[in-house]
């Protein structure tokens, strides 16, 4: 019997989504300013010199300065002097867009701190070699606000929230923009988690305490200079407030679980 030498059936990639005219050139735009080496500020030229330019109706055109405008990366200003002008995305705004992503997306306490265990230490490995006098001045003036225990619940949110900030200045010090970012994105989920701000209002014997000795033995290493030290320390302050949030976290939602009506959601 012959042998069988069909080929197999294959189904093809499927093509990626093509890109409509006016994201085509909003594409187009975005490439031009940066080859031209433009900056916040800068003035775009208008309507007919970009339709010249990019060859594309005038309908394109607007809509492609609406798209622009509306990623944060463009701002239009009408009447004398008016126009569109090249605008700088901030770090906030790209944060507050990113969480909007993450709106309807079921995220956890493990998650965010899997990724700080990852990252953090990183980050304060890389500042133990770079960080300012001034820099670290400023991180114990954020710790002076949490020097003393609190007197009531709303003290100790406010106390906690400044711990997240002493991480969040941190983040701003790395000479690293990807990891600067993904270090303070973190640390604003984690502000903003509805399951979060309740730990926050919870008595919870230690937390401060662990926290501000893992932040002032982490200042020593960076005066030393001592990355691996650094390294260590923060990786040992990430696991312990993991464990903490985590069993924190189970009390929360057994809490809310059981005053809630059946099937109720659990806060997100």
């Amino acid at each position: 019997m012959a042998e069988d030498i069909t080929p197999p059936v294959t189904t093809p990639p499927a093509e990626p989504a093509r890109l409509s005219r006016p994201r085509q050139a909003a594409a187009a735009i975005k490439d031009w300013v940066v080859e031209r080496g433009m900056k916040p500020g800068d003035r775009l030229p208008g309507e007919p010199e970009l339709i010249a330019h990019f060859g594309m109706a005038k309908s394109t055109i607007r809509e492609a300065l609406r798209v622009l405008e509306a990623q944060g990366l463009i701002r239009t200003r009408t009447g004398p002097g008016g126009g569109a002008f090249v605008n700088e995305v901030t770090e906030v705004r790209a944060r507050a867009l990113l969480a909007n992503y993450f709106f309807f997306t079921e995220i956890g306490i493990t998650d965010i701190y899997d990724l700080r265990r990852a990252l953090e230490p990183v980050l304060a490995a890389e500042l133990a070699g770079n960080i300012a006098e001034d820099e670290i001045a400023r991180l114990e003036a954020v710790m002076s606000t949490y020097e003393t225990p609190p007197d009531t619940i709303e003290e100790a949110e406010r106390q906690r929230l400044a711990e997240l900030d002493f991480h969040e200045l941190l983040a701003s010090f790395s000479a690293n923009p990807l990891l600067r970012f993904q270090c303070g994105f973190l640390v604003s989920l984690l502000k903003e988690l509805t399951i979060c701000r309740r730990i926050y209002r919870r008595k919870i014997p230690g937390l401060r305490s662990a926290g501000r000795d893992y932040q002032a033995r982490l200042i020593e290493a960076f005066r030393a200079r001592d990355a691996g030290a650094a390294r260590a320390i923060m990786r040992a302050h990430m696991l312990t407030a993991q464990k903490i949030m985590e069993q924190q976290e189970s009390v929360v939602l057994k809490n809310f679980l059981s005053d809630a009506e059946p099937g109720a959601r659990p806060p997100g």
